[in-house]
């Protein structure tokens, strides 16, 4: 835990479904930098929450890769897969204030993002087959915060979402419910992250509110995308990226990010990271939610 409520504590959270690959580098280098340029704490989490989706050995590869590429952690990498029952307390005191219902809809049943239709709310008693468990969210809930890229956000998430789920039907964990209980457990502050990400925080800051948690300061920078738009990931065939390589991986993520290339003369990650840390600079970002790939000359 931090110091003090001011101490800067960054994270990267790659869920292990592939290896590395350059819009994962992107996220890490982004994070990396400004946790160093703000002489703060960086830490990895390992979003392995869901077997089904992994790929047997990807969190030991994407560690690997992160070395290979400099990027080295502060603490030790903190799994979800041993946070059970963190957020089985979590979700104990969310039932307390009254706030969650069982729901036992089929995928087919369900309304807009993904909410309740079946008046789950109105007859527990009668559900007893394994269902998901939800959040309700009340209809006047307006959720606000300030983008450090994106600019002011304003959601009136009641409007847009009655519910979500914090527990799924197949009794694992949901990730809006994880992230928020990791994110307080580890004193995270600052959170640097795909733009893809930019409509769970909403959700996130909500859960943070009614579990009296502190709201990290956000920035959604803009994802990488291929040739159809979509972004960068193993499910669109992103390839992975090749550790020996690593120094025009970097040389790469920057020129994403619109920051200065290093001098030739450095060639070693170590250097890179030297150079591209004192030259740090947010504003730089392009305030987007995405910036496709063939804009760039991909080393």
């Amino acid at each position: 835990m931090p110091s003090s409520p001011a101490t800067y504590r960054g994270r990267f959270a790659p869920s292990p479904t592939g290896p590395l690959h350059l819009g994962s580098l992107i996220a890490a280098l982004a994070s990396y930098l400004d946790a160093r340029h703000n002489d703060g704490t960086w830490l990895v989490r390992m979003e392995d929450l869901d077997p089904p989706r992994e790929e047997p050995g990807a969190a030991h590869s994407i560690l690997h890769s992160l070395q290979c590429h400099g990027l080295h952690w502060d603490e030790a990498v903190l799994y979800q897969s041993t946070r059970s029952s963190a957020y089985a307390d979590a979700l104990d005191a969310l039932a307390e204030s009254n706030l969650l219902f069982s729901c036992d809809c089929t995928r087919a049943m369900l309304g807009a993002e993904g909410s309740c239709c079946g008046k789950c709310r109105e007859r527990q008693r009668e559900i007893d087959s394994p269902g998901s468990i939800r959040i309700e969210v009340p209809p006047d809930c307006e959720i606000q915060f300030a983008d450090l890229l994106q600019g002011p956000q304003s959601c009136a998430l009641g409007h847009a979402l009655t519910d979500f789920v914090v527990r799924r039907k197949d009794g694992l964990d949901a990730y809006q419910l994880a992230v928020v209980v990791d994110d307080a457990a580890q004193g995270i502050t600052h959170i640097l992250r795909g733009s893809d990400l930019l409509d769970s925080t909403v959700r996130q800051i909500f859960v943070q509110q009614r579990l009296g948690y502190p709201t990290p300061v956000y920035c959604h920078f803009p994802v990488i995308t291929n040739e159809q738009g979509q972004k960068f990931s193993k499910q669109n065939h992103a390839p992975a990226l090749r550790n020996d390589r690593a120094t025009d991986n970097i040389r790469c993520a920057l020129q994403f990010l619109r920051h200065e290339q290093p001098p030739s003369t450095l060639t070693r990650v170590e250097d890179l990271l030297i150079y591209a840390t004192e030259h740090w600079a947010l504003r730089q970002v392009p305030a987007r939610m995405a910036v496709p790939a063939s804009t760039m000359e991909l080393i």
